[in-house]
């Protein structure tokens, strides 16, 4: 009996604004890898936030230790043959770097996109309302956020990512098909 080789594997990071279409993008890049016949997995920042760093406020300290938590389990996943999609804000670019060194370190494959959607796009989307709430100085109270990433809060954009998405220039299907590109591009997919 011959073992199937085991597929590459490899995070693909999705960092931007609250309302930039990292979960939309991640969703459409995952279903056509699932089509394929890839092992993927996607680490959505709110379904962590409650579970796996259920707890964690949003300072910046409880910040870093939610990316450097949701960073392991990607680089253990990636590590072990699985496309793992994670659509994090993870505003520090420092919190950022050092799930990048994880992944160098173990020898695997990390891509960053950038989804570089402007504020004033993703203040009209506002797809959990939080923009709304900041708005109406409603979201410490319900949120337990004390001010709102690219608003009241730092978002540090990539220095150098492997990719820029400006989602408000194309569809979602398009910027999850600019994802893949470069996953090809390298040999992932």
């Amino acid at each position: 009996m011959t073992d199937k080789p085991r597929r590459q594997g490899a995070t693909v990071w999705l960092t931007g604004l609250p309302s930039a279409g990292k979960t939309t993008i991640a969703r459409f890049l995952s279903d056509r890898l699932r089509a394929e016949g890839h092992r993927v997995e996607v680490l959505d920042g709110d379904e962590i936030r409650r579970f796996l760093s259920a707890g964690l406020g949003f300072s910046r300290a409880d910040r870093h230790i939610n990316v450097q938590r949701v960073g392991l389990v990607s680089e253990v996943l990636a590590r072990n043959g699985v496309l793992s999609v994670v659509p994090v804000i993870a505003p520090y670019a420092d919190s950022r770097e050092a799930v990048r060194l994880r992944h160098e370190k173990s020898g695997t494959p990390y891509v960053e996109v950038h989804v570089a959607t402007p504020v004033e796009v993703c203040r009209e989307r506002d797809v959990k309302g939080l923009y709304a709430q900041r708005a109406g100085g409603r979201l410490t109270g319900l949120t337990g956020l004390t001010g709102l990433t690219g608003v009241d809060d730092p978002y540090e954009a990539p220095a150098d990512p492997e990719l820029v998405l400006t989602t408000q220039d194309r569809t979602p299907p398009d910027s999850a098909d600019a994802v893949y590109a470069v996953l090809a591009g390298r040999g992932l997919v």
